[in-house]
């Protein structure tokens, strides 16, 4: 069914901006190859940019049984390992070493600057997917290099539609079997109106699951006013960007196997971040490269708002994070308040960080220890585990810089243990051995001394007091020095997004119970024999 005018003026300035602003090319609907899933034109021009040798020995410029097998092997490649995994590892069709994507150059190597922008980013309008149902189309295709990563339903609130309506579109009339929607094949599907976004990384017809995709507005769902534009244009202004889009494949976008503890199944699953997970991390890691180490800082993240995944895309990130040439954390090291290690976490690091071996999971003082002294990139322990090996550690570790990440700070993360852990990582630690946790907060808002060699983020969905004191942010009110978290993601807008359960809902003061009761057994026409 045609888009109406509204629709489509909602898919023109999308295009425009992407085209104008983020140097997309516009792509033909008619060069969509739907038998491979490709934009054939694009993916030869990227090769003939970049690696010419591959256009020659595939014979790609012309319609032979030579190119469609190689076409075909792309294909089973991205069935096989998802199009994130093709993009990161390329493929090989027999001597051929074929790169589909060239990552985020480092600087001042002037040769992978060149080959990042050699990277075709492209945007289709009304995409017609289907080898059989020859009339649909979606709004919109977003390509790399001829390789499909999103796609688009758009709605216009002034036709009276809106999001809900694109989601039920993909629900309703988009059959998961197509090539397209097949899963992996893109990296997120996006139900998009100008009010609100929705993103799904696995179509799965009326199962299909759309998580929201927005900013948060007075601490709850939806996006705030902009003054600039339509509320969703960070959509393509920020995140669909070749620099944002490109961050995304390289450090985000996964396919993780997951294991059914019970049953022994294994099932594979397609992550794509949520927004205000994108913007803390983003955050966080400016702000380090800003600040001098030795920093704090608060992140209040309700239940729900896949905390987990977060703090594993930080930890990964903050290994690699450069300031002047210099890296800034030699170790990071992640403390959960659990007694048992966070599987979620350590499963979720193992996934996004590559190689396995830069991670370590203490399950005893050794494991630490040995971890400490041999520079382990990231450490993941318990609060309970950290202070066995802290008078092991030696001067030469106050000498290098830690990321501390606190899963669920709490202000019980105190007494012997804090004391412990400022000692064992200050180049200062001049604490007293028996320095309580009360001792330690008053000692450090009288001096407001910060540790030279080590940078705090504390991660917790309701901070006490004392949390807000130690890892907030300080600030001037009315006189008063008070303290806010760095980063928030609410319980209301996690309640308002659908993740979890607003409990105060049902929730019947005792006194308003007793009189409900009371005025019903007052009542002549009750039963007073019924339970």
């Amino acid at each position: 069914m045609p888009s109406d005018t509204s629709e489509k003026g909602l898919e023109a300035l999308i295009v425009e901006s992407l085209v104008k602003d983020a140097k997309y090319v516009q792509g033909d609907a008619g060069d969509y190859d739907r038998d491979h899933a490709v934009d054939l034109p694009k993916l030869i021009e990227f090769f003939r940019k970049t690696q010419p040798r591959v256009v020659e020995s595939l014979n790609l410029t012309t319609d032979n049984p030579k190119r469609q097998k190689f076409l075909a092997r792309i294909q089973g490649e991205i069935a096989r390992r998802g199009v994130i995994d093709v993009f990161r590892k390329g493929v090989n069709d027999g001597p051929l070493s074929v790169v589909l994507f060239y990552g985020t150059p480092t600087p001042g190597n002037v040769r992978a600057a060149e080959l990042f922008k050699s990277n075709i980013f492209s945007v289709t309008r009304q995409l017609k997917y289907s080898k059989d149902e020859t009339q649909l189309a979606l709004d919109l295709g977003i390509f790399i290099n001829g390789l499909p990563v999103a796609t688009f339903e758009l709605k216009n609130r002034l036709t009276k539609q809106t999001v809900e309506d694109a989601v039920q579109q993909y629900k309703r009339d988009r059959d998961p079997r197509e090539l397209l929607f097949q899963f992996g094949r893109c990296i997120v599907h996006l139900a998009v109106d100008d009010q609100e976004v929705r993103m799904c990384t696995h179509l799965k017809a009326k199962e299909s699951w759309f998580l929201p995709f927005n900013k948060g507005w007075n601490d709850g769902a939806g996006n705030p006013p902009n003054p600039d534009g339509i509320k969703t244009d960070y959509l393509w202004k920020e995140v669909l960007h070749p620099d944002g889009l490109t961050d995304i494949l390289e450090n985000y976008a996964q396919i993780v196997e997951e294991k059914d503890e019970r049953t022994g199944r294994k099932s594979f699953r397609q992550i794509f971040p949520r927004y205000h997970q994108l913007d803390v991390v983003h955050k966080l890691l400016a702000a380090s490269k800003k600040d001098e180490v030795g920093k704090r800082y608060l992140i209040q993240h309700s239940a729900g708002s896949g905390k987990s995944n977060s703090i594993a895309w930080l930890a990964h990130q903050m290994i690699g994070l450069v300031k002047t040439g210099t890296t800034v954390f030699d170790s990071v090291i992640i403390v959960t308040d659990r007694r048992v290690l966070d599987k979620q976490i350590k499963d979720t690091i193992r996934q996004f960080a590559q190689v396995a071996s830069t991670v370590g999971h203490a399950e005893n003082s050794g494991d630490l220890r040995k971890f400490l002294e041999s520079g382990k990139k990231i450490i993941i322990t318990t609060v309970q585990k950290f202070p066995f090996v802290v008078s092991e550690i030696g001067d030469e570790h106050r000498g290098r810089k830690f990321a501390i990440i606190i899963d669920e700070a709490h202000s019980s993360q105190g007494g012997r243990t804090t004391a412990k852990m400022h000692m064992a990582l200050s180049r200062h630690g001049a604490e007293a051995e028996e320095e309580t946790f009360e001792d330690a907060i008053n000692r450090i808002m009288e001096s407001r001394r910060m540790l030279s060699n080590a940078s705090y983020f504390a991660f917790t969905a309701t901070p006490k007091n004392k949390t807000l004191e130690i890892f907030g942010e300080p600030y001037n009110e009315g006189g008063q020095t008070k303290h806010r978290p760095f980063h928030v993601y609410t319980m209301k807008q996690a309640i308002q997004e659908g993740f979890i359960l607003d409990v105060l809902r049902h929730y019947t003061p005792v006194e308003s119970h007793y009189r409900l009761v009371k005025t019903v057994e007052d009542d002549p026409q009750y039963d007073t024999k019924r339970p």
